[in-house]
């Protein structure tokens, strides 16, 4: 179902954010995040007030993450391709930093304390929430079969995460019916 009819409006501000993820030939896994902004209407770059047409990105950025089915991280590269001052891009091989950091629950408590603030890039920042939700989807059925073969007492990860998959709800009992928590009838 659609959103509502909106009240009379005129763009200003497009944001797009795409992420892919790559099974690699190494059996690593690539999750690349690219973010653009752009606006409606001819403004200035702020530093050197270089006019922008409409369309022009304001940011353009990508990361890549290269990861393991454990979701730890083996490399990261991070690119700022346009930005609202010429000094952005400088702060991109900070990112390095994310090596040896595991994609999992306080994901980005750990980014923020690696590289928030003065140590990285809120835009970069921004881009890793809906990179590390492609690495699960990404990685999801490879990481089934490894599970098979592999059986755990493990609790998925999955459960409580969210209203569908509530500990006492039917989509775990379906799922993963050893650990329902509701009522098995």
């Amino acid at each position: 179902m659609p959103l509502s009819d909106p009240a009379p409006r005129t763009a200003i501000h497009v944001r797009r954010v795409e992420c892919q993820g790559f099974q690699r030939d190494d059996g690593l896994w690539d999750i690349e995040g690219f973010m653009t902004d752009v606006k409606t209407h001819r403004h200035q770059r702020r530093d050197g007030g270089v006019p922008r047409e409409p369309g022009d990105p304001i940011h353009q950025m990508r990361i890549r993450l290269t990861i393991d089915l454990d979701f730890l991280i083996h490399d990261c590269e991070a690119v700022t391709e346009a930005s609202p001052y010429s000094g952005c891009g400088a702060i991109t091989p900070a990112f390095k930093a994310l090596v040896g950091l595991k994609i999992g629950p306080g994901w980005r408590r750990r980014t923020l304390d690696v590289l928030g603030s003065t140590r990285g890039c809120t835009h970069l920042l921004e881009l890793l929430g809906p990179m590390a939700t492609t690495a699960y989807q990404a990685t999801g059925q490879a990481r089934a079969a490894r599970d098979q073969a592999q059986p755990s007492d493990k609790r998925p990860y999955q459960i409580d995460s969210c209203h569908i998959y509530r500990s006492d709800g039917p989509a775990v009992l379906e799922r993963w019916p050893a650990w329902h928590t509701g009522p098995k009838d």
